[in-house]
């Protein structure tokens, strides 16, 4: 006699919209590959300012990574007879009150600024949507519990908790990720929470459910996956807004070391010198704004690419 098979041995592969798969991952990934190829044409095709922005964004990475071979002197190296110097062929963008180079400063800044914000949002992105997806397949209780944690993180005034954060654990890169992560989680844990409570009444889910798949796969296998969209997005935006924090939180005092050249902190030394010395203010405010700048159009230009709803 036959033994019967349970039904999650038994279950046959649904794609994340729904159909049931052929079974053969070749072909799955062909089509996903080609699908993505087709959506990244139109992206190029129908969003100038972000693919204008994605080159920017580049751009800044590249002189971030190479920064020590492209910087023309030592960020750190004090020069006592060229002291607020305006910007020459030897200084591309002039020097600081302590005889410093301000354009090999503005790259090495750029790799606090980038590393900071890259692992905000890989941290705060993984650990939001874990938690909001959590919240939104379950409900009940635990959508209560961790809602209402969300909530009371939410109510207090962003720059005010990173301030008791860096404050509380010391100043470095390290802790200004973990106050940066802190505050941003519970946004990307909202936006989780509402497209997973929309995804979970799905047929595909529902057919998942019929055929024993447990609750942990739902959400890893069908839910996650239909949700990306709306984080994709979050994620480019916060981007620009962890740059903000961890310059102001520098410009206070409480970002970056001293001995690590950040653009807040060159505001924020800067600032006394902006009438005889306007350069040690305009260029790295103004490398600041056009990263935030940047991230926000690119931001902007992936929701009127990914968002279905928008009429293009």
């Amino acid at each position: 006699m036959t033994a019967v098979q349970e039904p999650s041995e038994i279950e046959p592969e649904i794609d994340t919209a729904g159909r049931l798969s052929s079974g053969r991952p070749e072909q799955i990934r062909k089509t996903r590959w080609g699908r993505f190829v087709v959506s990244s044409k139109h992206f190029f095709s129908t969003q100038p300012l972000g693919v204008v922005s994605a080159v920017v964004i580049i751009i800044l990475l590249v002189a971030a990574i190479f920064a020590p071979i492209l910087a023309t002197q030592d960020p750190s190296e004090l020069g006592r007879r060229s002291q607020l110097d305006p910007p020459s062929s030897e200084h591309f963008f002039g020097t600081d009150e302590l005889g410093r180079d301000v354009f090999s400063r503005v790259l090495y800044g750029a790799r606090i600024s980038l590393i900071v914000a890259t692992f905000t949002v890989l941290v705060s992105t993984t650990l939001g949507t874990m938690l909001g997806a959590v919240s939104g397949y379950f409900e009940g209780k635990v959508d209560m519990v961790l809602q209402r944690i969300v909530d009371a993180v939410m109510s207090i005034p962003v720059l005010i908790l990173a301030l008791f954060i860096v404050a509380l654990l010391g100043s470095s890169v390290r802790n200004v990720v973990i106050a940066l992560a802190v505050i941003y989680t519970p946004r990307f844990s909202r936006i989780a929470r509402g497209e997973m409570l929309r995804v979970k009444h799905a047929d595909y889910v529902s057919a998942a459910e019929a055929l024993g798949s447990k609750p942990w796969r739902v959400i890893r296998k069908h839910g996650i996956p239909n949700i990306v969209a709306p984080i994709i997005i979050l994620a480019s935006l916060t981007f620009g807004q962890a740059i903000v924090a961890e310059a102001a939180l520098s410009f206070l005092g409480v970002g970056a070391p001293i001995t690590e050249p950040s653009w807040g902190q060159m505001l924020s030394r800067g600032r006394e010198y902006t009438r005889v010395a306007w350069w040690v203010v305009v260029f790295p405010g103004g490398v600041l704004s056009l990263a935030v700048l940047a991230f926000n159009l690119l931001g902007d230009s992936l929701r009127d690419h990914l968002d279905p709803k928008l009429v293009r």
